[in-house]
This record gives C-alpha cells, sequence and structure tokens, in this order.
C-alpha cells in the first residue's frame, strides 16, 4: 500500500515540489499501479518462455567495404581555420 508518506518521502528524495492536489493524485495513481502490477503477479505463467521482445528483433547490418573518401584539401575546403592540414578551432582547456 503506498501512502501520501511514501509519496512525500520520494519527492523529498528526488527533490521536487508538489501541492496538495498533486500529492493526493499522485499517491492514487501510484497506489493504482501497485494493484495492476499485484494483479500481474497472480496470472499462471507455467510453460511460457521469457521474452525480451515482444516484436522479432534482427540486426541490420552491411558488409563493411572501403569505398574512395575525401582528399585532406576538400575535406578543409569549409573549415573556417585550418592549420598544417588538420581543423583549428579555439583552446578550450588552459
Amino acid at each position: 500500500m503506498i501512502t501520501r508518506k511514501d509519496v512525500e518521502h520520494a519527492a523529498k528524495l528526488s527533490q521536487l515540489k508538489f501541492g496538495e492536489e498533486e500529492l493526493n493524485r499522485l499517491t492514487k495513481q501510484l497506489e493504482d499501479i501497485i494493484g495492476f502490477v499485484d494483479k500481474l503477479a497472480e496470472l499462471n505463467t507455467d510453460g511460457i518462455e521469457p521474452t525480451s521482445s515482444v516484436i522479432p528483433v534482427v540486426n541490420v547490418t552491411r558488409e563493411d567495404a572501403v569505398k574512395p573518401s575525401f582528399d585532406r584539401e576538400q575535406a578543409l575546403s569549409n573549415a573556417p581555420e585550418k592549420e598544417m592540414g588538420h581543423y583549428k578551432i579555439p583552446k578550450i582547456m588552459e
């Protein structure tokens, strides 16, 4: 059973502030969720294999193939600044 005190405690740990109406609504909603989970626990699952997903999951992969790439000058052509064949970026750490 979820009590209002439980909700207030969870809110405090989460550093959340709720009004009176919100606390009452959340207490009721959490109690309903726990009731639903308890109802699921009553189901007979003997002979049912566990699943990790209800829809089939298939990896779509492609073969790695070497393809021509940009040459250095073309890759750096839009760089606002470049130095010694590399992008020049502002220093972010001292």
